[in-house]
């Protein structure tokens, strides 16, 4: 049987993590993972999880299986978190899944489940990962226009346009905030305009929201996605706590099915805990119970708000840092959309070739379509950096 397997199509960010490992010049920069950094390039525990994971420790007595969905307590903290007020408890099911990614897959499976005939319409560019899973599951995928490599920002025009290709029973799938990996987001009437296309094709939205909090604030980066819910009739959403929380290894997350007949929820909730039995069975817990603790706490949660607010600002210091050395240094601002992008990642609109050369000359690192991470920057590396893109001719 092995003899028949295939070679996979090699992760090109896994496959970047492995060059910079073996790179031996003691200046490289790495700037393609897709981690939160500090500025001496470590990932810390935040103080408020290590807090929390202190005083389970102590508490924890069993380490029995809580159930399928994981525990109640866990998805309305994080509906409270994600959703607000935008969409009564009642009319949202949810289930715990291992990160962002479990509750992406977990959707994908039940469109599948639902609407054999799907599409699945995503962005371009996107998150690889979107991309891989619906290949993987043989869903058929269609890409809209999203960024405009000339201006930094959104190509609305052209988003729409190609939206305007779906049909009733498609989904479309939408970046809550942060867009990953251009940094470019929707404003709001944009996102009204999107609702409104939505309602009007008779298409679901799906929401993957893994930075909240990473932009211009929780309630502000959740704006978009409760506009979604509170103004479409079903609405699917993929949420992930690795980067807010800072628990990549604990992989928490939490997918929600929000429909405004709430005599269906307990029918999607069914069949949301069913794709959890046929694919892990019972999700992890830990990370879910520390993010648990944390949001029911309020010195907790007054804590970890301070703190996820540090690092929000101290990314958009960077990006600040960034656009203006590198405006310094062409003498012009067409780098000034560096600023404007929100979370961890910006596109720089560098061609591949130009990316290689920062990586063979300069010793950094960054994906091929030029996004770059942020927070693998800090005051003294943003002018290397600088001076490296103006040096290649970017």
């Amino acid at each position: 049987m092995f003899e028949l397997l295939q070679e996979q199509p090699k992760d090109k960010i896994l496959a970047l993590m492995q060059m910079y490992r073996a790179d031996t010049r003691t200046e490289k920069i790495d700037l393609g993972v897709g981690v939160y950094k500090n500025a001496d390039g470590h990932t810390p525990i935040m103080r408020a999880v290590k807090k929390a994971e202190q005083s389970w420790w102590g508490q924890e007595d069993t380490k029995a299986y809580v159930g399928l969905a994981g525990d109640p307590a866990f998805s309305d903290v994080m509906i409270d978190l994600v959703l607000g007020d935008a969409v009564s408890r009642d009319k949202v099911a949810a289930v715990a899944t291992p990160g962002g990614t479990g509750a992406v897959r977990q959707a994908f499976e039940l469109i599948q489940m639902a609407n054999p005939k799907a599409r699945v319409f995503v962005s371009d560019p996107t998150w690889p990962n979107h991309l891989s899973i619906l290949k993987h599951l043989g869903i058929e995928t269609m890409r809209y226009r999203y960024f405009d490599s000339e201006s930094g920002g959104v190509n609305f025009d052209g988003m729409l346009e190609d939206l305007n290709e779906v049909r009733a029973g498609d989904v479309v799938l939408l970046h809550g905030c942060c867009h990953n990996p251009t940094g470019a987001n929707l404003t709001l009437p944009e996102w009204d305009a999107v609702i409104a296309l939505l309602n009007d094709k008779g298409v679901t939205p799906m929401i993957d929201i893994a930075y909240q909090g990473f932009g211009e604030g929780l309630e502000a980066d959740a704006a978009g996605t409760r506009a979604v819910v509170a103004g479409c009739p079903e609405v699917l959403i993929a949420a992930s706590c690795s980067k807010n929380f800072g628990i990549y290894r604990e992989r928490t997350g939490l997918l929600m099915g929000v429909y405004h007949d709430a005599s269906r929820t307990s029918l999607i909730q069914a069949n949301l805990a069913h794709l959890n039995r046929q694919n892990y069975s019972f999700p992890p817990d830990h990370g879910a119970r520390l993010v648990t603790l944390v949001l029911q706490d309020p010195d907790l949660r007054a804590d970890w708000e301070s703190e996820l607010e540090e690092v929000r600002k101290g990314m958009l210091d960077l990006r600040a840092l960034l656009s203006n050395e590198l405006q310094g240094l062409s003498g012009s601002d067409r780098f000034g959309f560096v600023a404007q992008h929100r979370g961890m990642f910006s596109r720089l609109g560098l061609t591949p070739e130009k990316v290689e050369e920062l990586r063979e000359r300069h010793a950094i690192y960054m994906i091929g379509d030029s996004r770059i991470n942020i927070a693998g920057l800090n005051a003294q590396t943003v002018p290397i950096l600088a001076k490296a893109i103006i040096e290649v001719g970017a």
